[in-house]
């Protein structure tokens, strides 16, 4: 997981006792608000909730709302490191309580002196900085930060999150969060919007942009999505995207089921390790390529699909509403051409049966 790039900025900063852009249930809390000028702002916090929404002017906003018993010990920076401007909230100490976790579960990740955190090597792994593990026990800082981003039309904020969760709404302005351990929501974006979570649910409706989304585990759902590209890839977890229209269109899962319902993609692809595979796609179909090492696949497309098509399986019927010329035909494997033969199409499955069937 890599830090993008961050455009220096000046900071203001200010200590407010009323949050105008908290929820209610903030209200008479002491808010500490920070603002940043610049069109790239970089946000670091071990713990808590973060908010991001839309701002106004010309600044990057973000309110903070302490949290724990020992939530006086933490410390906010501003500076300038290795060239990026950063808001960055310091946790002392190597274990931190919190209580957002569900028992019997922690996080452990390193964390540089100066409050920084995330992968550095070309594997996403980062090799300095001390150990800290966060957990719901007992015995270490109780301490926490929630946070309100408000983000001005255009802007590119980065969040990194060890744990909590992150919320995303009517953003428009281009987004990285990257995230340990916590779920992610978003809805109503624009721009483009990359989410890294080592492990946590993703759910993300009404993106206008180009999508990453890389999950170590947890399920991702993402429904109406528009942008050039969109990546999907989970190490673990089933993962549904419905009414997607994008040039290129991809999917992978180590482990769990796909369900793709109502795309629009010319080039598509679908992997997952173990797990059936079920893809609704329509429009201009060019190269589409299905692989699961166990599981059955399902694939319907257009009936003026033409396309050279190659289909495997292990172990299982293959079946298709199509008319094939075939060029090679056996029980488990099956080439041809339907129609002109102008797109391509792969599907292949270690064990399970294989249907190719005509969009009604």
């Amino acid at each position: 997981m890599q830090a993008i790039a961050i455009l220096p900025a000046r900071w203001t900063v200010l200590v407010v006792l009323t949050g105008l852009l908290l929820p209610p249930s903030l209200s008479g809390q002491q808010v500490e608000r920070y603002t940043v000028s610049g069109d790239e702002v970089a946000i670091y916090n071990l713990a808590g909730d973060v908010r991001i929404e839309p701002g106004t002017g010309s600044a990057v906003t973000a309110e903070l709302v302490r949290g724990g018993a020992e939530a006086a010990r933490l410390k906010v920076a501003r500076s300038e490191v290795d060239g990026v401007e950063t808001l960055r909230v310091i946790y002392p100490g190597d274990r931190i309580r919190y209580a957002g976790l569900s028992d019997g579960s922690s996080t452990q990740l390193r964390v540089r002196d100066d409050g920084t955190f995330g992968g550095d090597d070309e594997h996403g792994r980062q090799r300095d900085g001390r150990r800290v593990t966060i957990s719901p026990q007992a015995g270490g800082l109780d301490a926490h930060a929630n946070l309100r981003v408000a983000v001005p039309q255009g802007r590119r904020v980065a969040v990194y999150l060890a744990v909590g969760k992150v919320a995303i709404t009517n953003v428009s302005g281009d987004l990285h969060i990257d995230a340990a351990s916590a779920p992610v929501t978003a809805s109503g974006t624009r721009g483009e919007l990359s989410i890294d979570v080592g492990s946590g649910a993703v759910e993300v409706t009404q993106a206008r942009g180009d999508l990453s989304v890389d999950t170590g585990s947890g399920p991702v759902r993402v429904t109406d999505s528009r942008g050039k590209s969109v990546s999907i890839d989970t190490g673990s977890g089933e993962i549904n995207a419905s009414d997607i229209r994008s040039s290129q269109l991809s999917i992978e899962t180590g482990s769990g089921d796909i369900q793709v319902t109502g795309a629009t993609a010319p080039h598509v692809s679908l992997e997952t390790g173990s797990g059936s595979v079920t893809a609704d796609i329509g429009g201009e179909v060019w190269e589409v390529s299905v692989e699961t090492g166990s599981g059955d696949v399902t694939l319907r497309v257009p009936p003026t699909l033409g396309a050279e098509v190659d289909i495997e399986t292990s172990s299982g019927e293959i079946e298709t509403d199509f008319a094939v010329e075939v060029t090679r035909h056996a029980r488990d494997h099956m080439t041809g051409r339907i129609g002109d033969g102008r797109g391509k199409i792969d599907i292949e499955t270690g064990s399970g049966g294989i249907k190719l069937v005509k969009a009604q």
